[in-house]
């Protein structure tokens, strides 16, 4: 294994770091502001630092293939820890930001020609937004099996009847389409019985409720996080997403890359965390000295960045076997870093955050919002334990008699 930066990742990580330093940090109070003026819509600064990335060629970063940048998962890795440094604007301002990652991933792998001009190309060129519905409030979401929403055949159309909740992107004024996954044919092997199938916002029937809130927060200027309602909803057959019975296949090969970004993204949000504890240790004085003069501070300090590296090596290493054996054959690696990270770089955040006192849980720092984010994605793509219990009976296996 060779984690070293090629020619390639060498020249957009230069690239980045100076859209970073020269655009979007020095945004971040003007998004904040502008973001709570903005209701449901995304800020419009968004709009011109969009157009910068796409000039300076940081677009569509996260999507291999001739439909993206065309970079291996190694290659991405340290761009997406990069942006990770300030979520809410540099991966939506480099056409990099979930849900449109993953529904332009499925678009990419699974939609027909006619779904891949429809929907995917706007997608790519940032026109758009999108939403992924699939979890729901009245069963357990993290069985993806227990998924209740029906979507029943009727002649050249599906009917789709149900609830969602938390489909992230649901409030964008700009969501134009959502991936929804339902029931096709309950009587079918569990694995068998869900399909996806693409849903206009404005198609009759379709109610987005409200914006659920996360840890107190709307979550407004990327979309929020919707509950949504499906009365009859009437779609053509040809909307369906490969076909009827894969949506589980579906989920899962979504998945994948999307729980690597957000690893990637969050050791780039330990990295700001571990900065800004440094900064604030450096400039405050307590009892008579330095706060970055004591001990226990040091100590977080010390073992905040031996867990950065050990994170940032697995990762890699993640990355590394989906480029070479496949996104199945690297399903330890990533249930193992998707376990890992988000409570890692949870712990780093709150290290941060009592460095700066009351300052940690206020809006003049991100700390707040940057420890919400990693206690979220302790549960999104799949809850800790649902991981732990996949890996542990991987493990078991081994010990098992044949």
């Amino acid at each position: 294994m060779d984690f070293g930066y090629d020619a390639t990742t060498e020249e957009l990580r230069k690239r980045l770091l100076e859209f970073m330093d020269e655009c979007v940090y020095p945004a971040e109070a003007e998004f904040d502001a502008q973001a709570a003026e903005s209701g449901w819509s995304t800020p419009p600064l968004l709009e011109d630092l969009k157009a910068e990335a796409r000039r300076r060629g940081l677009w569509n970063l996260f999507l291999p293939g001739e439909h993206g940048a065309g970079l291996t998962n190694l290659q991405y890795a340290p761009l997406a820890e990069i942006t990770g440094r300030s979520p809410r604007i540099a991966p939506p301002a480099t056409n990099c930001a979930a849900p449109d990652t993953g529904n332009m991933e499925v678009l990419a792998m699974f939609g027909n020609e006619e779904q891949r001009r429809t929907w995917l190309e706007p997608l790519l060129r940032g026109e758009i937004r999108s939403a992924f519905a699939m979890t729901e409030p009245d069963v357990a979401s993290s069985d993806a099996t227990n998924i209740a929403t029906r979507i029943e055949r009727d002649g050249d159309e599906y009917v789709i009847n149900g609830r969602k909740w938390f489909i992230s992107g649901a409030m964008n004024p700009n969501c134009a389409i959502m991936i929804v996954m339902g029931k096709t044919d309950p009587e079918a092997a569990s694995h068998r019985q869900q399909s996806m199938v693409l849903v206009p916002r404005d198609t009759p029937g379709v109610t987005v409720k409200r914006g659920m809130h996360v840890f107190g927060y709307s979550d407004a200027d990327h979309g929020g996080h919707a509950e949504v309602l499906f009365e009859d909803v009437r779609v053509p057959v040809a909307n369906l997403i490969g076909e009827e019975g894969g949506g589980f296949a579906i989920a899962q090969a979504r998945l994948g890359p999307g729980r690597i970004h957000h690893c990637m993204r969050l050791i780039g949000m330990a990295e700001r965390a571990v900065d800004l504890m440094c900064e604030r240790a450096l400039a405050r004085t307590a009892f008579g000295k330095q706060l970055a003069r004591q001990g226990v501070v040091q100590d977080w300090i010390a073992e905040s960045r031996v867990t950065i590296e050990q994170l940032r090596l697995l990762v890699l290493k993640t990355a590394w076997l989906m480029d070479t054996v496949g996104n199945r054959g690297a399903h330890t690696e990533i249930q193992a870093i998707k376990i890992a990270t988000p409570k890692a770089v949870q712990e780093i955040l709150d290290r941060a955050i009592q460095v700066h006192g009351g300052g940690g849980v206020s809006q003049d720092f991100p700390l707040a919002g940057l420890w919400a984010a990693a206690r979220t994605l302790r549960l999104a793509d799949g809850p800790d334990e649902v991981h732990k219990r996949s890996l542990a009976w991987r493990e078991l296996k081994k010990h098992m008699a044949s």
